[in-house]
């Protein structure tokens, strides 16, 4: 049973920083790649950021990059978001996913190319 475990959410200034965390357990963690995605009140979810299995390509929203870092340690089992210079339009539940097959050959930028969500952490930016 795949489960995805996010932490590291909370209440942040504007310009400030947060490290999400996601820790997964029921797959081999290191065939998969791994997403990020957020919603806010009223808005359809949303792609952040994506990291291949390997590590070696990672993908970004138009909105974050530059701020925003995805990144793996596959000895731990963990994709992290290390999200900087926050700004109040970022607040939302960020949500890590992962694919339903390993080496998944997409970049994986749409919600619908991930089949395990984890139960989401709060991430607010105040102004």
């Amino acid at each position: 049973q795949v489960q995805l475990v996010e932490s590291g959410g909370g209440l942040v200034q504007a310009g400030g920083s947060l490290r999400l965390s996601c820790a997964a357990s029921g797959l081999t963690f290191s065939s998969y790649g791994m997403g990020w995605f957020r919603q806010a009140p009223g808005k359809e979810r949303e792609f952040v950021a994506a990291i291949s299995w390997s590590g070696g390509s990672t993908y970004y929203a138009d909105s974050v990059k530059g701020r925003f870092t995805i990144s793996r340690d596959n000895a731990k089992n963990t994709v992290y978001l290390q999200m900087n210079s926050l700004k109040p339009e970022d607040t939302a539940v960020y949500y890590c996913a992962a694919p339903k097959s390993p080496y998944a050959p997409n970049r994986g930028t749409y919600y619908y190319q991930y089949s395990y969500w984890g139960q989401g952490t709060q991430v607010t930016v105040s102004s």
